[in-house]
């Protein structure tokens, strides 16, 4: 199995899960004023609809908030990691502050990124990669 016919792929590059080629989102920087939410309507390659109903995308939620859970228990191994080697002074209930500003810094940096992985990572949990439609242009595919 090749890397590029991989959900993971799909999930992490942020392509159409049906063909793995499409963007997910119409700017691929997430960083980029105005276009953090901007998705299209269907896939420029494949024709799959990316809005497959009213309200689909609320269940991204409970990605986004799995994947910041996991953020800040890296920021606690982290700084827990850095007091053992003796780079920082740090301890859970000694140095709250550090942990809570650690956490909230990163969250607030790493948001835009969150937010489209954890629509990527939705999507792709309904929507099965189908070889069939690599490699073909939007209309080839519908005609075959």
């Amino acid at each position: 199995m090749a890397w590029k016919d991989t959900k993971l792929y799909s999930i992490l590059a942020m392509k159409c899960p049906k063909c793995h080629e499409g963007e997910l989102f119409i700017e691929s920087n997430p960083y980029k004023l105005g276009s953090l939410t901007k998705m299209p309507d269907r896939c420029a390659h494949c024709d799959e609809s990316f809005t497959r109903e009213p309200g689909f995308y609320f269940g991204a939620a409970y990605v986004s908030y799995a994947l910041s859970v996991a953020l800040w228990i890296a920021c606690l191994v982290a700084l827990i990691t850095f007091d053992a080697i003796g780079m920082i002074e740090f301890g859970f209930f000694t140095h709250p502050t550090t942990f809570i500003l650690t956490g909230v810094i990163s969250l607030a940096l790493l948001l835009p990124v969150l937010y489209r992985l954890s629509r990527s990572i939705w999507i792709n949990l309904f929507v099965n990669f189908d070889p069939e439609r690599r490699g073909k242009g939007p209309y080839e595919s519908k005609k075959s």
